[in-house]
């Protein structure tokens, strides 16, 4: 079996540096999307053959394509744009792009998981994944999940560690916003995000652990690569992590999602909140970070039940609806989000509020049956939303 050598693990002035130099709030994006058969609409490992007609970047201006671990997975990836319109074009451009290169191979769709194909399938046997499969088996065939992962560069290195452990608190929240995988293997699971469980199925998922220092990160690091547990930072699954190539912060929480409007509306308000995290350090207003098991308890319900459930105060314990503490945390926002180019996109996530993708696809499949939500999300692939050109 071949394995890859990993990159000796960055000592913690080498992360510091990294963060440093990070530019201020910049956003990237990976949307990871499902390869359908272009008839019945089910997962189909056809991901290498896509790829292959992609082809090498014919000057896509910051657009990629790559494998993900299962063969009915590709990513797309964005280099960092300056603001979420630029990054919501951008994302448009790559799933026109792939629905194109595509034509009559595959079709593809934005979920956390397939409504109704088998929960298990063929994975991709690179290098980059001879570990994950080694190790997990049958259960990294279980692993046909998407999300939608957000990076935001948080400049310096302080207060980029700083916004991390803060905004482990805030992950539900996102967590609810973006929930997008009712259906399972042609069920109802009863809950907002099954991904969220499915996930839970390997190690260093869920919320992150606070870190004190760089040098306690780095400790993290170098314990992984010295047990073998997790060669380098790649297998830090946590739904938050400090990402050491890129010196970002990166929300892995996400569901993948439905349309362009609503991956836009979810990267405004990830990079909203980092951006005003950033500000209430700068004033001194972060407290301790949160304990991991309240946020978990939080976790939970948004998995549950999405926008629909309640969640908790992280310090008194008081509960409110999900509904309620979403919005007031975009009135927070908003003001953060108009200096960054990013209002009407958070506009458009008060209406995420309402109604995400999980109701959505609720709402489908009461009129139409479970069966039809396949086709409805991939006819939502290239929809731009209202405010996406």
């Amino acid at each position: 079996m071949t394995t890859q050598t990993p990159n000796p693990p960055l000592t913690a002035a080498e992360l510091r540096a990294r963060f440093d130099a990070a530019p201020a709030y910049t956003i990237g994006i990976e949307d990871e999307v499902m390869v359908l058969d272009p008839d019945s609409l089910e997962l189909a490992p056809r991901a290498p053959e896509v790829l292959a007609r992609l082809g090498e970047d014919d000057g896509r201006a910051g657009v990629g394509f790559k494998l993900e671990l299962p063969a009915s997975q590709l990513e797309i990836v964005l280099g960092p744009s300056a603001t979420v319109p630029e990054a919501a074009q951008a994302l448009l451009k790559g799933r026109r792009e792939l629905a194109v290169r595509a034509d009559g191979l595959a079709r593809f769709a934005g979920a956390g998981v397939h409504p109704t194909s088998p929960g298990a399938g063929e994975l991709n046997r690179s290098p980059r994944y001879e570990h994950v499969i080694g190790e997990y088996g049958p259960i990294a065939a279980r692993q046909l999940v998407c999300a939608f992962q957000v990076h935001v560069a948080v400049p310096g290195a302080d207060r980029a560690l700083a916004v991390y452990n803060a905004a482990r608190a805030y992950l539900p929240a996102l967590a609810a916003l973006a929930a997008n995988g009712p259906f399972y293997e042609g069920r109802d699971t009863g809950l907002a995000s099954v991904r969220a469980k499915l996930g839970e199925l390997l190690p260093r998922q869920g919320v992150p652990p606070a870190f004190e220092s760089w040098e306690d990160y780095a400790g993290a690091l170098a314990w992984g690569a010295a047990t073998g547990a997790f060669p380098d930072h790649s297998s830090w699954w946590y739904e938050l992590r400090l990402h050491p190539r890129f010196g970002t912060l990166e929300l892995r929480v996400p569901d993948a999602q439905a349309t362009v409007g609503d991956a836009a509306a979810i990267a405004a308000v990830a990079q909203g909140l980092l951006a005003w995290l950033g500000e209430r350090h700068d004033r001194g207003e972060l407290g301790a970070p949160a304990p991991t098991w309240r946020i978990e308890q939080n976790r939970w319900w948004a998995c549950r039940s999405g926008v629909e459930g309640n969640m908790a105060d992280m310090e008194t314990g008081a509960l409110r609806t999900t509904r309620e503490w979403l919005h007031e945390l975009l009135d927070q926002l908003d003001p953060v989000a108009e200096r960054l180019g990013a209002g009407g996109a958070m506009s458009h996530a008060r209406e995420l509020v309402e109604c995400n993708g999980a109701m959505s696809q609720r709402r489908v499949a009461a009129r139409e049956g479970i069966s039809s939500v396949r086709g409805w999300l991939a006819s939502q692939f290239l929809e731009p939303g209202a405010w996406v050109n």
